[in-house]
């Protein structure tokens, strides 16, 4: 079983409430979204496991039971190039739940006309894995999110 924190804080409004198809449909994972408080901030690793991919704009954490956790900060944010985040842990890195993984502000990405929601998704996972998915309310960075048995 994998508890999931969020990697940011503000608002849940789950995977529907991305505006990007993608993750919208889930066609990635199931999981949740949140639509982040609007100051600069550190994004967090939502599980303890080894970075597999990191970019400016996304990475995933594998944990121990080889769950995948993809963490992408807004929308569109690739075509950044990297400008406006900060990478704080590198690819292969172990890491634990709630350590700062990338810095970024998200009223600069919204400033530049992108949406700030973060997608947290459970790569691979069927549609009943998820169990206790957070898909309104205020979030605190770090807090559960779902569990992923």
């Amino acid at each position: 079983m994998t508890r999931v924190l969020s990697p940011v804080g503000g608002t849940a409004v789950g995977l529907a409430g991305v505006p990007d198809l993608v993750f919208a449909k889930a066609m990635v994972g199931p999981g949740t979204a949140i639509d982040p408080v609007r100051e600069p901030g550190d994004a967090l690793a939502p599980v303890d496991g080894t970075i597999v991919k990191l970019h400016p704009h996304a990475y995933v954490v594998v944990d121990a039971e080889g769950h995948g956790v993809l963490v992408h900060l807004g929308v569109d944010t690739v075509q950044l190039k990297g400008a406006g985040f900060e990478l704080l842990a590198a690819e292969g890195d172990r890491v634990v739940a709630g350590q700062p993984l990338v810095a970024w502000n998200p009223a600069a990405i919204e400033a530049g006309g992108r949406s700030p929601v973060t997608a947290v998704v459970a790569l691979d996972a069927g549609e009943d894995a998820l169990s206790s998915v957070v898909e309104s309310g205020a979030v605190e960075r770090g807090a559960e999110l779902f569990v992923w048995s």
